[in-house]
């Protein structure tokens, strides 16, 4: 089986290579690496030009497309060049040494007659503890297979992040790409919510990678007008069709929970006020926030 390593990248260089270095001391290595760079000003296309011309093949977009369009592209790109596994992840993303030997040795203990259509590393921080952004979301209506799945050191997953998440091929042929529409935050899960509510994917816990942000932060705590995207993007999602009709209310109110919090943490300032309204008026735009047929 031929795995490709898609990595997206935005004026981080020194964690770009961190990221690269621990893609080469894999003990099982990609076959490929793509590294998708979002414009960078900060030179990273010449670097991987001048250090890194034959490990990775650059993919150097001509504008900035946010964390959505730099895996929508990458994906594509990597689906069209036949491989069966696609591995993501974003520049400050530093997978264990085994992270991928973990991951690619779950199917055979699904008791599926397929692959699977995901899997996911456990992600933590700096501080070896779960990160608080990474945290999976998992499958909870079916008893019997969170119990199987635990006998085997898995776990049924209703939405994961693309820090270290492997996807099979057979699901981009089913469910298309991510939303560029996006832009950033929330693409991914909106993507394997789309994809997990038809068929499964798992978390790994075995398979291991840190996500190495310079806080252990949360969308609420540390996005400052970042927030926005989680305010419009959230409600793309209660608008589409990647969530069940009995899982939106659970959404929407988690969805309040957080904006009230953003803005308890902001002191109701005038700018966190003004970012919430404009995102929540972006996010009701005419035009549906749901994917093309694949």
């Amino acid at each position: 089986m031929s795995v490709c390593a898609v990595v997206v990248t935005y004026n981080r260089r020194e964690l770009l290579e961190e990221c690269l270095a621990a893609l080469a001391a894999q003990t099982r290595p990609p076959d490929q690496i793509l590294v998708v760079d979002n414009a960078s000003t900060d030179g990273t296309p010449d670097l991987i030009r001048e250090r890194y011309a034959e490990q990775v093949e650059l993919v150097a977009l001509g504008v900035n497309g946010g964390g959505a369009g730099g895996f929508h592209e990458g994906l594509r790109l990597a689906h069209e060049a036949g491989h069966e596994w696609i591995w993501l992840m974003d520049d400050d993303t530093i997978p264990t040494p085994t992270a991928l030997e973990k991951l690619l040795e779950a199917p055979a203990r699904t008791g599926l007659s397929h692959p699977p259509a995901l899997l996911s590393s456990r992600v933590v921080w700096t501080d070896g503890a779960m990160h608080p952004m990474n945290n999976p979301g998992f499958e909870r209506e079916s008893v019997p297979d969170v119990v199987a799945g635990a006998e085997q050191r898995l776990m049924p997953l209703r939405t994961a992040t693309f820090v270290s998440l492997l996807l099979h091929r057979g699901a981009v042929n089913r469910h298309g790409l991510p939303l560029k529409r996006y832009f950033l935050w929330s693409d991914d899960i909106e993507y394997t919510a789309r994809i997990l509510g038809r068929e499964p994917g798992y978390l790994v816990p075995a398979s291991v990678t840190v996500h190495k942000t310079k806080q252990s932060y949360t969308a609420i705590t540390c996005s400052g007008d970042r927030f926005y995207f989680h305010v419009r993007n959230t409600i793309y999602m209660l608008r589409g069709t990647a969530w069940r009709p009995r899982e939106k209310p659970g959404l929407l109110f988690g969805y309040v929970m957080s904006v009230v919090a953003y803005l308890q943490f902001s002191r109701f300032s005038r700018a966190s006020l003004a970012l919430v309204a404009r995102g929540v008026r972006d996010g009701l735009k005419p035009g549906a926030p749901v994917p093309a047929r694949p």
